[in-house]
């Protein structure tokens, strides 16, 4: 058996070149597993596969006395089922200890998620009739339209967007690609903007990106944030919530409408499916309260 450094290495070396994450993202992913392997180190264990499900949960419970949240300790986790379900599929050993293991429940806790109609109101806010108003307009639909991180928004190019055939290119985490449909909301919306306001939001200048600010330069994500705060203290959203809100509420109503869990996982841009799955937990809460608002027994 290669030692464990030789087999972390190894991981590492299949994110980066297999999966393609970032540099920050994998330094994130060698950081949780650095912080493993020290525990092995201290039980005495150089051979993985001496490492069962005892000693991962044992790590875990460890993580959780040194003060640990349950949302990092769930990422903690994550990280540990990936690097196990590589070396199982790499035969390194035999089965996956990490398999069985679920997710703190705590962790699973998300930002506020906004209902439909808070939504509505918060799209309803800003003032289309200025440029800059229908920027920030075509802005906020789009990110609900199609669950984009702030920063995959702020960075979209003009050639980004298909409007006649209703979809958004989008690059996410380490650079991955996919492809997320629109609805016809931001078609509309998007459409109007660059016909009519960002050539004069533009002036003499020229860019390649599609939302705009001065001198042609995209908004920055604080920049961006601090709108989304304006516009929701003016709809009187009392919630705490941030552009990621509508990212969160973007999947929330989705399943709720009956939406499978990969679909929208492909569309959020998730690797795995465990990180999409916290939206399950929301719903439940919505299917509960349903059913105790309109159930005779409820």
């Amino acid at each position: 058996m290669p030692s464990i450094d030789f087999l972390v290495d190894q991981y590492l070396n299949y994110l980066l070149v297999e999966k393609g994450l970032s540099k920050k993202t994998l330094e994130s992913y060698g950081s949780d597993i650095a912080r493993y392997t020290q525990f092995l180190d201290k039980k005495g264990i150089t051979d993985i596969s001496d490492a069962d499900t005892s000693i991962i949960l044992k790590h875990i419970i460890s993580l959780r006395d040194e003060g640990m949240k349950a949302r990092s300790r769930a990422r903690h986790l994550v990280t540990l089922r990936g690097f196990y379900k590589f070396l199982a599929q790499e035969k390194f050993i035999t089965h996956n200890p990490a398999r069985v293991i679920d997710l703190p429940k705590s962790g699973l806790h998300l930002p506020h998620v906004l209902s439909v109609d808070e939504v509505k109101n918060l799209l309803s806010i800003p003032d289309t009739n200025k440029p800059s108003g229908l920027r920030d307009s075509a802005m906020i639909e789009l990110l609900y339209a199609a669950g984009l991180r702030v920063s995959e928004l702020i960075n979209l190019k003009l050639f980004d967007v298909n409007i006649d055939a209703c979809f958004v290119r989008v690059f996410g985490k380490g650079s991955k690609e996919r492809v997320v449909p629109i609805g016809l909301f931001a078609k509309e919306k998007i459409n109007e903007y660059v016909k009519t306001a960002r050539p004069v939001l533009l002036k003499k200048y020229m860019s390649h990106f599609l939302f705009v600010g001065r001198k042609g330069k995209p908004l920055t994500r604080q920049g961006f944030w601090k709108l989304i705060k304006r516009y929701a203290t003016k709809a009187n959203i009392t919630k705490t919530i941030t552009p990621h809100s509508l990212r969160h509420s973007f999947a929330t109503h989705l399943l709720e409408g009956g939406a499978d869990l990969r679909s929208v996982q492909v569309m959020l841009g998730h690797v795995d499916i465990s990180t999409t799955q916290i939206y399950t937990h929301v719903v439940r809460e919505h299917l509960k309260k349903i059913h105790s608002q309109y159930h005779p027994r409820g």
